[in-house]
């Protein structure tokens, strides 16, 4: 007898729907308009991957324990804010200052780890939207609500530099979702991440040091927040404290439509790269077409909406499997 176990057609479903999703969307906008398989506008679709991609890895290790990071925008915006003081102040290597924008990330993530396992804070949705509005206000104290320019090449280099028109910032994605494809699926700390994700008491009985494994997801978040906000920087060629302002729910929204759960446990860096992709192709898409900027955000909403409707649908089909299972 074969031991090969047939998939199901909710698991086909919930592997290859985003990827459906991403091919409807995209024949869509080609037929809906002529400039949008244009050469120039595709790599511009993978420049405005390339951020939400970076911070939505952050946010898939976050998700996959049964949390949430609110703060994200706002880590990516004073991150890069003291990296434009630490500009002001005399700093003019580029490594120096992406280290000082990086280190300010890792140390917001931190703090955010340490308010869910030192002070056992109840919820992370609420720890996080606590240090939103910290990292937010500090930006805009800290640079009296201006933008800081004047950084040298080599920061602006990873946001702005192209290899024939294809953006080097979305090579970089490509190259750190390999990296985290193997952290998550081929090391024991990727999987103590799913198992802590996937039943917390189960983990806590096997061993599994469970408030290391939170610490060190709030740090990857606040890790990429920051290193997504070195990607604006490069865009922009500034840093403004009132910048990221939907990246947390644009975040969000990509991890679930690739297949991320609410309810932890679940969830692939591929097929959070699809979503990130998805949601940059739908603004694209709808700025071709001339839609305003209030419609490309009840579109994004409704999107989110539905989103969150099949994780919840998802979840409670499974549920009902294991009673039924179970009788």
């Amino acid at each position: 007898m074969s031991n090969t176990k047939k998939l199901s057609f909710k698991d086909l479903a919930s592997k290859v729907g985003p990827c459906l999703a991403l091919i409807v969307i995209f024949l869509i906008f080609t037929v809906a308009t002529p400039k949008f398989l244009q050469y120039d506008n595709l790599m511009n679709v993978f420049k405005q991957t390339s951020i939400n991609a970076l911070i939505s890895a952050g946010m898939l290790i976050v998700l996959i324990t049964a949390g949430i990071d609110l703060s994200v925008g706002a880590v990516c915006a004073l991150s890069t804010c003291i990296m434009g003081l630490a500009l002001q102040a005399g700093v003019q290597n580029s490594a120096l200052l992406i280290l000082i924008c990086l280190a300010t990330g890792v140390l917001i993530g931190a703090f955010n780890g340490a308010l869910l396992t030192k002070l056992h804070l109840p919820h992370p949705f609420v720890s996080t939207l606590g240090t939103r509005n910290i990292a937010r206000g500090l930006a805009l104290f800290l640079t009296g609500a201006a933008t800081i320019g004047g950084f040298p090449d080599g920061v602006l280099s990873l946001g702005f530099s192209t290899i024939n028109g294809f953006p080097v910032s979305f090579l970089a994605v490509i190259i750190l979702f390999i990296c985290f494809h193997f952290f998550l699926n081929k090391t024991s700390l990727g999987r103590q991440i799913y198992c802590v994700g996937g039943n917390a008491e189960a983990a806590r009985l096997s061993g599994i040091r469970s408030d290391r494994v939170l610490l060190i997801c709030y740090i990857l978040s606040g890790l990429m927040a920051a290193l997504a906000g070195v990607v604006l920087v490069g865009r922009t060629a500034t840093a403004y404290p009132l910048a990221g302002d939907t990246y947390d729910t644009d975040a969000i929204a990509a991890c679930i439509i690739g297949g991320a759960s609410f309810m932890g446990g679940k969830g692939t860096i591929w097929g959070t790269l699809i979503g990130a992709m998805l949601i940059a192709i739908i603004r694209n898409g709808l700025n071709l077409l001339g839609a305003s900027s209030y419609l490309q955000q009840i579109v994004l909403g409704a999107v989110i909406i539905l989103a969150v409707f099949v994780d919840v649908t998802r979840e409670r089909m499974e549920a009902k499997a294991r009673r039924l299972a179970a009788v």
